[in-house]
């Protein structure tokens, strides 16, 4: 019966809050009708009212995916300096790093959910109704590892606030082992994403061995951005305590990330301009464009300038400990990192096409209502695992047959 008393307890809070709080679910909600509307003219006219082709079959659905697996997998930032470690200030609060990991595999997972045009395609990657083609298949792996990683946090997450709850500590001899495989877990999740793109021996921009270092360093450089703008919204709006020592060691770890994701980029620029072989075509159409085809020149330079200007505050620590410039610098990697595994990683990888065809891709009215749905659908997921999970982390949502209930739990009964 605890289990089922935990639950009430964390539905009544989901619809427990102030008028602020009501008014940003309504708000996330309106998104969601937004990206339903959108995704209902997609089901009924099929992928072509997206602006994706024969040329370009992976976009802005795939470019959004990208990006929130390494959103996903920045959690580990938060599990190494809490659990290896054992530094406290981190370890209150890497609860909500797993929160964070866990709306964006939510998000990731929707997105390649509609980028498959028909959600009973989804049968398609399952073992007995569909044909995975597991294990020769990046694909059926990518689904795996996701679902496992999901899993993993979700099971993590659920038995440490039910002990909370029941005002007991956690089990060490349960989660630690999880937590810790967490950190190869995240690091593969976003391996195998790589591999997807580096796997293809016919589009060489995305066909090379740096691939998968870059997505790691791009996605401890942006993830605990999104982390150090959300500690920051959560200590103001709720209860709980997050000390600055834990935003600027997450700033701190987030300054070496960068400086490796530029390292490799330059690398990655060196190889093509220097080599100078066909395959430069690719890289040019990104960088400089092919005569008058320069539609993603602009977000090259705007995403490298992003990152370039993060990195220099970043790598300051009076700039990285001042919250005015802290904020702009994880604003600007969030931007810069987003271009260059979007529009930045998946569009040049299909321009010019095979044929040698440049199709000027955009994102359709319907890919960015759709877009704006799922990151609805994310934000309220995060949103509705805070609140139930912050009044437990801080005692004041208790089982009235606690074990042990902290300071406030009485108050909240």
């Amino acid at each position: 019966m605890g289990i089922v008393e935990f639950l009430k307890g964390a539905l009544r809070q989901i619809v427990t809050g102030g008028k602020a709080y009501k008014a940003w679910m309504a708000l996330l909600a309106g998104m969601m009708v937004i990206g339903l509307v959108g995704y209902t003219q997609q089901w009924q006219r099929g992928l072509i009212a997206t602006n994706m082709r024969d040329q370009v079959t992976w976009a802005f659905y795939v470019g959004n995916f990208t990006f929130l697996v390494g959103v996903a997998a920045a959690a580990v930032l938060l599990v190494v300096p809490a659990y290896v470690y054992h530094w406290k200030p981190i370890k209150e609060v890497v609860v909500l790093g797993e929160l964070l990991a866990i709306s964006a595999l939510s998000m990731c997972l929707t997105f390649i959910l509609v980028d498959m045009g028909r959600p009973d395609r989804l049968t398609h990657i399952m073992p007995g109704p569909g044909n995975p083609n597991w294990p020769q298949s990046m694909l059926a792996w990518d689904a795996l590892v996701l679902n496992a990683y999901l899993i993993l946090n979700l099971v993590v997450v659920v038995h440490i606030l039910y002990r909370a709850y029941r005002g007991q500590d956690y089990a060490k001899w349960f989660v630690v082992p999880l937590v810790l495989f967490s950190i190869p877990a995240a690091v593969g999740i976003h391996t195998v994403t790589a591999f997807l793109y580096a796997g293809m021996a016919a589009r060489p921009y995305w066909n090379a061995g740096i691939l998968a270092p870059k997505f790691i360093a791009s996605a401890f450089s942006s993830g605990p951005a999104v982390m150090i703008i959300l500690f920051q919204v959560l200590r103001k709006t709720t209860d709980i305590e997050i000390k600055d020592e834990a935003i600027w060691k997450v700033a701190e770890l987030m300054a070496y990330a960068m400086f490796f994701n530029l390292f490799l980029l330059g690398a990655e620029i060196f190889k093509e301009y220097y080599s100078h072989t066909e395959h430069l075509l690719y890289t040019q159409y990104y960088w400089q464009g092919i005569g008058s085809q320069r539609a993603l020149v602009p977000y090259a330079w705007l995403g490298l300038a992003c990152s370039v200007l993060a990195f220099l505050i970043f790598v300051i620590p009076a700039a990285r400990r001042n919250y005015l410039t802290l904020n702009l610098g994880a604003v600007l990697i969030f931007a810069g990192v987003y271009i260059e595994k979007g529009m930045g990683l998946v569009i040049p990888g299909m321009t010019p096409d095979t044929l040698g065809e440049i199709y000027e891709y955009r994102p359709s009215a319907v890919e960015w209502m759709v877009a704006v749905g799922v990151f609805g659908l994310g934000a309220l997921i995060f949103t509705t695992l805070v609140n139930v999970a912050v009044p437990i982390m801080t005692g004041k949502l208790r089982s009235k047959h606690a074990v042990a209930p902290l300071p406030g739990a009485e108050a909240a009964h």
